[in-house]
């Protein structure tokens, strides 16, 4: 039964935040169009940041590359953005594989794997900066819809952008729920808790670990093509800079790692926040306030909620109502890991 729900949860929170469009004025609602879209990135860092513990700084690279991919398609041959994701998902899922071979390969991890991943980002800030067809330092602007139009992903109205992310965020749920519940959600856990013990029961882990950065680098290519169709401007810090990359592992951090919505969660909190804060009198004398409070929020749930939010959330209904908490590492690993062999594990998720 406890597993029913968890499937069904998805589509019930889906369906009740569809109705927020009939609510919300134009403001706030796109301040949720905001928050859907930071979620799917975040859930995607989570794949490889949460599960896999491997801390990545450099996501906002391949949010970029569905970024400026779509948006060069849209102005030079008209292409749908939906085709985009698709193309641009896998171009970022191949530079996820190189990048994730060079420091893996190399036995690159923790802060080291984390420092090339920004180096990544910080590289293909100078390079589209420098590059002509992509606008250089000035970005790639987009034409403002007009009308309604489904196959180019414009609309004039928010509501529009907020059912297409609505939907996009519910499908990488399910497929987060899915991946976690499978061979290589136990796999991937196994070698965030202890590499050299997943090795020994057989756990191909090299490959565990690159299935994990591809899979991460395509989805946030997806979730780039739709930033750059919701705002219709790019320019290389608006993706590429590392303050992206660090907001969006913030928001995982924050509600919490290694848990289907937990990254759904912080950016439900930590957006509005950021906006209130833009907003307020602190944020127009003081530039960066919102920085500021994403540190001491940051650094709050660090004392008191190492797992986020729902991890703690978990942890006191385990506690109270007598019921085992859900999604985290396991206390050991799977017994069928310990059948398994190297030789076996291949590429395969």
């Amino acid at each position: 039964m406890k597993g029913r729900w968890g499937w069904v949860t998805p589509f019930v929170v889906c369906g009740l935040a569809a109705l927020l469009p009939l609510f919300l004025s134009k403001y706030y609602l796109h301040m949720a169009v905001i928050v859907l879209m930071w979620a799917f990135l975040a859930v995607a860092w989570n794949i490889l940041g949460g599960y896999g513990g491997l801390h990545s700084l450099g996501n906002g690279l391949f949010m970029g590359v569905g970024g400026y991919g779509a948006a060069y398609l849209v102005l030079h041959g008209g292409v749908s953005p939906w085709l985009s994701m698709v193309i641009f998902g896998v171009v970022a899922g191949v530079m996820g594989a190189f990048v994730g071979y060079l420091c893996f390969r190399y036995g690159l991890k923790g802060a080291y794997f984390a420092l090339v991943t920004i180096a990544f980002t910080e590289a293909a800030v100078y390079v589209v900066s420098n590059w002509g067809a992509l606008g250089a330092s000035n970005g790639l602007s987009l034409p403002i819809a007009k009308e309604n139009n489904l196959a180019m992903l414009q609309f004039t109205s928010e509501k529009g952008y907020f059912y297409a992310i609505l939907a996009l965020l519910l499908v990488l749920v399910l497929f987060t729920r899915w991946l976690a519940g499978r061979r290589f959600g136990y796999r991937l856990i196994s070698v965030r808790e202890n590499e050299e013990a997943a090795e020994a029961l057989g756990v191909g882990t090299f490959a565990t670990k690159m299935w994990a950065i591809v899979l991460s680098a395509a989805i946030t290519a997806v979730g780039g093509v739709f930033y750059v169709t919701l705002f219709n401007y790019i320019d290389p810090r608006s993706v590429f800079g590392e303050a992206i990359s660090v907001q969006i592992l913030l928001y995982a951090i924050v509600g919490g790692l290694s848990t289907v919505w937990g990254p759904v969660v912080g950016a439900a909190i930590l957006v509005p926040i950021a906006e209130i804060v833009r907003s307020s009198a602190l944020g127009q004398k003081f530039q960066g306030a919102y920085l500021l409070t994403y540190g001491v929020i940051l650094v709050v749930t660090m004392l008191f909620m190492p797992k986020g939010i729902v991890g703690l959330a978990h942890d006191i209904r385990r506690r109270f109502g007598g019921r085992s908490a859900a999604p985290g590492p396991p206390a050991v690993f799977p017994e069928k890991l310990e059948t398994e062999s190297a030789g076996k594990d291949g590429l395969a998720p």
